[in-house]
């Protein structure tokens, strides 16, 4: 009893489904070229049903199990589906639809990094590998990173970014450096004073020591650099002293009176005279002459 109603009751869900089918309308096949539909919501159900045929193969292809041949096959027809639903997304956009591909989903590698794979033709987007297909042989490989080597920087790379900073010149800019070292500057300016005073105070003790003679009494102990204070000027007064004495040495007395300015002049003019006489009066002439002047007492 429990078999016939069985059947009947199969007999009666045949029958009910096949009605069913009756009531539908005809499947309709998605146009072969996108360009040939003329209707924007058309165009969106057949972008929906390309859509759901790349989730449910997506889905497939996560199992492993399948088969290296298996893989690569849903691999490619998933890229096929991509390319069909780009040319459907560019239709919707020509007949006044929004545009699906601004928003579209970017390639990840293993560890979930976008990956931008370019299509050599130049359209569309590249072949892509999703889910098990990632970790075939040889695609396991485009995805690995290579090594980076890290570039030995040049002097002209290690001079550009050098500016005026990296020599200080701009540290004042700020005013922090004034705060901090004003008053360290007053301190050390006051202490370079009081150290040049006692120095100078020193210095001329030295000196009054030096000229006079004798041993200055000073209430303080004398520190090496102050001892060669006192040294310098002992050493600058012994050669004002031997200076002295060379120019001292250098003069002489004369014992022989010495000829003036008029008289050097009356014997150049004299010898002037004599060589004038020499060059054009004879010998006879000059006797005569020297007879005259004989007689007349004359001594020039």
């Amino acid at each position: 009893m429990a078999r016939n109603e069985e059947k009947a009751q199969s007999m009666l869900n045949r029958f009910i489904a096949l009605k069913a089918e009756e009531k539908k309308k005809p499947k309709e096949r998605r146009p072969y070229l996108a360009s040939e539909c003329r209707d924007l919501s058309e165009a969106d159900k057949w972008r929906q049903q390309i859509m759901r045929e790349i989730g449910r193969k997506v889905a497939e292809i996560q199992n492993e199990g399948l088969g290296e041949h298996r893989l690569r096959d849903l691999n490619d027809e998933i890229n096929k589906l991509i390319r069909e639903k780009s040319h459907w997304e560019r239709r919707i956009v020509e007949l006044g639809g929004p545009n699906y591909a601004r928003h579209a989903a970017k390639m990840t590698d293993l560890e979930g990094n976008i990956v931008d794979v370019p299509n050599p033709s130049g359209r569309g987007p590249g072949y892509r590998y999703f889910g098990a297909a990632k970790k075939l042989p040889g695609v396991r490989e485009l995805f690995e990173k290579p090594p980076e080597l890290r570039k030995r920087r040049t002097r002209y790379d290690i001079y550009k970014r050098i500016d005026a900073s990296y020599y200080g010149y701009r540290d004042d800019e700020d005013g922090v450096l004034e705060r901090v070292e004003g008053p360290a500057e007053a301190k050390m300016r006051a202490e370079a004073v009081d150290e040049w005073k006692r120095m100078e105070q020193i210095r001329l003790e030295a000196r009054k020591a030096v000229k006079s003679g004798e041993v200055v009494n000073v209430k303080e102990v004398l520190f090496e650099e102050e001892e060669d204070v006192v040294e310098e000027e002992r050493s600058r007064e012994r050669e004002r002293e031997e200076k002295e004495r060379k120019e001292k040495e250098r003069e002489f007395v004369v014992h022989v009176p010495l000829p003036d300015e008029k008289e050097i002049e009356r014997m150049i003019v004299e010898k002037k005279k004599m060589e004038l006489l020499n060059k054009y009066a004879s010998e006879e002439l000059m006797v005569e002459q020297t007879e005259a002047k004989e007689m007349l007492n004359i001594q020039r």
